[in-house]
Order: C-alpha cells, then structure tokens, then sequence
C-alpha cells in the first residue's frame, strides 16, 4: 500500500485555482484506484501523487491537517 496526495477543487463544474486548492491523503494501491474511487465524489481532481516515504514524513511533520483516509 501506498499514500497518495490527491488535489481538487470542491465542485466538478468550478475552473481550477490554485489558490482554492484542497488536498488529501488516501492509502491505496495504486493511482487508479484512488481515481476510481473518487470518481462518484464530484471532485474536480487536479493531480494525484504518490508521496514517497521522505515525503509522507514531511507531510507528517508539517501538515496540521494531515490525516490519511482508506479508500
């Protein structure tokens, strides 16, 4: 399993601004499922990555928000 930092907009029909960008986190196996997953969610998706553990550790250290979500 691996962590994926996903990146949307709230609403499906919104234009993407990087300022009202959200993020989460969810564990999954691979992109596609994660994309497959969120597919009914009506989130604009901009981007899904896979943190790598030096990244996941600094999420962890600086991120107050950060949780990680089962898909």
């Amino acid at each position: 399993m691996a962590v994926f930092k996903v990146f949307f907009q709230e609403q499906l029909d919104s234009r993407i601004i990087r300022e009202e960008t959200i993020t989460r986190y969810f564990e999954a196996e691979s992109e596609s499922e994660v994309r497959t997953a969120l597919k009914d969610s009506r989130l604009n998706i901009e981007f899904v990555q896979e943190l790598s553990p030096a990244h996941l550790e600094y999420e962890k250290n600086n991120n107050a928000d950060f949780k990680v979500e089962d898909i």
